[in-house]
């Protein structure tokens, strides 16, 4: 494993790997301190129009040019509600309602950092639809025809949505 940390933010003193329990974790060699490296949170809002067509944004700067479902990270002391509520505004300009967790997935797009992703199925209650933030285009899309995605969990979330909005074949 890559360190990716080296001071301790206890008393400054360098971490390095050590057996820990089960697992190899970074530990200061002056004061024990076990720094934990722990995933970060992230949420998304699935809106679907009328049609069961999915609204996707075209990121305009990482992995730009590629589309993915509305999304952002959970701020310190940020309840994940509120947090998705807050990000489809700030990339949409659109107020949503939450009417529940969808899925949680592990992210593993970024070596530099994993998060865990929370998708909320959401509905539009107000707003004006406009592209900001970290994307520069909106547009729905029928599940069975999705651009190509930024994140491989998008893929992995809208083919399982797609799945359970299918009709049943018996």
């Amino acid at each position: 494993m890559k360190q990716r940390f080296f001071y301790c933010p206890k008393c400054g003193g360098r971490l390095e790997y050590r057996p820990c329990g089960e697992r190899r974790r970074l530990v200061c060699v002056g004061c024990g301190y076990v720094f934990y490296e722990n995933p970060v949170a992230g949420v998304a809002a699935i809106v679907l129009d009328e049609r069961r067509r999915v609204l996707l944004g075209r990121r305009r700067t990482n992995y730009r040019g590629l589309w993915c479902v509305p999304c952002g990270y959970v701020e310190y002391n940020e309840d994940v509600y509120a947090a998705v509520i807050r990000e489809f505004k700030e990339e949409t300009g659109l107020d949503i309602v939450v009417d529940g967790v969808f899925t949680v997935q592990s992210n593993f797009h970024n070596p530099e950092q994993h998060t865990v992703g929370i998708w909320f199925m959401a509905r539009v209650t107000g707003g004006r639809m406009q592209a900001a933030d970290d994307l520069d285009e909106l547009a729905f899309f029928a599940l069975d025809n999705l651009p190509p995605l930024a994140f491989t969990t998008d893929r992995i979330v809208l083919n399982q949505l797609r799945n359970e909005l299918s009709p049943c074949i018996l």
